[in-house]
């Protein structure tokens, strides 16, 4: 066994609430989700020396979508194929690698995986047969696994588990086939179950008025398929929830609770304690799954306890959360959206123009498309300058038209046809975007001129902000206050993973996966039949690559 195996330390919850500056230990770093290191050694001055450290090919193609994790000098990668590396963070030397077996027939519609989660001396990771498996940091050997449902039913995992209170977090992906959302715990040395919480109610819970009589609720999806935030102080979990089953809403009359929303769940229990549904009736496919980051802001002279989530359908909300409800405090479009005709000032719900309103038999079409304003990529936060940072998708609209749906277990239940267009004249689709939380104003805007964004955000303490996203491969440091493009550097595919920063031995490094696919590939495909010639094929092959200035 390598020596920095041998001298692993076992990653406490105190850690976790607290992380020392040059550890990555979760997905986000924190659990407000912001996205944030406070390492300020790479800043505007330095950071065009930015050159490679090392370079690990991780063997898989497809889309890689993880956050490199760091603890005691280690790097943990989740790949597609459902595979785990650890990885000496400051040589790129492999230290194991895991492959979990699967079914040849594996029911795994956007095979990935976002990334893993540590405690202990322990390694959880989300398989895409909707395993929860937990490994030893120092070998890579099973200690448990557990199945958290059905794959052959349609349910999958591509989330990196969320570690909070003493308990192993999961949710599941599968809203395209009929799937009953859920958010579950488990104990993270034996892997017990100890509470699930549906995210579609059973008859007589709480929000089952809001769907028809009858079974559908047992097929009405509202996946769980992207990390949720924690908040310490109340031992609560944001989760985010996708589409309802089927697409149509005229196929599930009622306002379908807890689809496209945010539910705020008890650690402790599971129990639902607040909500927030940014689309009632959703027929667009506007997954909601992002949860809200942990931001504090002020508003009218007074300072909000926030949640702040950018949507994919186009609105950026700011609401303000407790220790039980969730309530409204401003929503605004981030790009163009012609489906929301006002938000109601109270409640947030917003008045949909009818003709813009897919249906059975109706054709629609709308922006953004249903791909969203933006997708799952995370925004950052920066404490130092108060803003939020977008990967957004401008231009971007669509149409859809609904059929009648049947349902089958692991089959497709959206009973939908979907295209993709452009906002006549438009002149780009990809952006970051900044945004002053205080002010809820836009600061700066870079657009991309012939790609789209599917760039998670870093933002760090050295007034930085990086992002990958795009189809020239290329991964991007922008100023944080200015938006100026200070540095890019062309990898092997496109970016799609999640950037972190770590330090050992007194020096940062910027940490990224490259590895082109899933929806980034499908909406460069139709971009490219859309305007032939200008949205090529993207290089794929999935590499970790680590930066630091020379």
């Amino acid at each position: 066994m390598p020596d920095i195996l041998k001298t692993y330390t076992p990653v406490t919850e105190q850690q976790l609430r607290a992380p020392a500056d040059g550890d990555w230990l979760m997905i986000r770093r924190t659990y407000d989700g912001w996205g944030y290191s406070p390492l300020d050694q790479i800043t505007p001055a330095n950071v065009s020396r930015l050159e490679p450290a090392w370079v690990f090919s991780t063997g898989v193609r497809s889309g890689h979508e993880a956050a490199p994790v760091v603890s005691n000098g280690v790097m943990f990668v989740s790949t597609p194929t459902h595979q785990v590396l650890a990885i000496d963070a400051k040589t790129g030397r492999i230290l194991w690698r895991f492959i979990k077996e699967v079914a040849e027939n594996v029911v795994a519609p956007h095979p990935t995986s976002r990334g893993v989660a540590l405690l202990g001396d322990k390694v959880f990771f989300a398989a895409n047969d909707a395993v929860l498996v937990a490994l030893n940091a120092r070998t890579g050997m099973g200690a448990w696994r557990t199945t958290v449902a059905d794959n052959k039913s349609g349910y999958y995992m591509t989330l990196a588990p969320l570690v909070a209170g003493g308990k192993v977090m999961v949710g599941a992906s599968g809203g395209e086939m009929g799937v009953r959302g859920f958010v579950a715990a488990y104990d993270p040395d034996t892997g017990k179950e100890l509470w699930r919480t549906y995210t579609v109610p059973a008859p007589g819970e709480p929000g089952s008025e809001t769907w028809p009589k009858g079974d559908q609720w047992k097929n009405g999806g509202a996946p769980v398929w992207v990390t949720g935030n924690y908040d310490l102080q109340t031992n609560t979990a944001y989760w985010g929830t996708g589409n309802g089953g089927p697409w149509m809403g005229d196929q599930r009359p009622g306002d379908n609770l807890y689809a496209t929303s945010v539910v705020a769940l008890d650690v402790a229990t599971g129990k639902i304690k607040g909500h927030f549904q940014y689309v009632p009736n959703d027929s667009w496919d506007w997954d909601e799954v992002s949860p809200p980051i942990l931001v504090d802001f002020q508003r009218q002279g007074r300072t909000v306890k926030g949640l702040i989530d950018v949507s994919r359908s186009g609105y950026l909300w700011f609401l303000e959360r407790s220790d039980g409800p969730i309530t409204f405090v401003e929503g605004k479009p981030y790009v163009t959206q012609n489906v929301f005709r006002s938000l109601d000032p109270k409640t947030g719900r917003p008045d949909v123009d009818p003709a813009r309103k897919p249906g059975t038999g109706k054709n629609a079409e709308f922006c953004p498309s249903h791909w969203g304003g933006k997708n799952w990529p995370p925004i950052a936060y920066s404490p130092k300058t108060r803003m939020i940072y977008i990967p957004a998708n401008e231009n971007l609209c669509g149409s859809i038209i609904g059929r009648p749906a049947t349902y089958s277990p692991g089959s497709s239940y959206t009973g939908a046809s979907s295209t993709l267009s452009l906002v006549p004249g438009a002149k780009h689709i990809g952006e970051v975007q900044a945004w002053n939380v205080d002010t809820g104003q836009r600061v700066w805007t870079h657009t991309y001129g012939t790609s789209a964004n599917w760039g998670p955000m870093l933002a760090t303490g050295g007034g930085l902000v990086f992002s990958g996203g795009t189809n020239d491969r290329k991964f991007h440091a922008f100023d944080a206050t200015t938006g100026t493009l200070l540095w890019e550097f062309p990898t092997n595919s496109g970016i799609t993973g999640q950037p972190t920063s770590f330090s050992i031995d007194g020096k940062q490094y910027i940490a990224v996966l490259s590895g082109w696919g899933v929806d980034a590939r499908a909406m460069q495909a139709r971009l490219e039949r859309l305007l032939p010639g200008n949205y090529p094929e993207v290089p794929e092959g999935g590499a970790v690559w680590v930066f630091a200035v020379k």
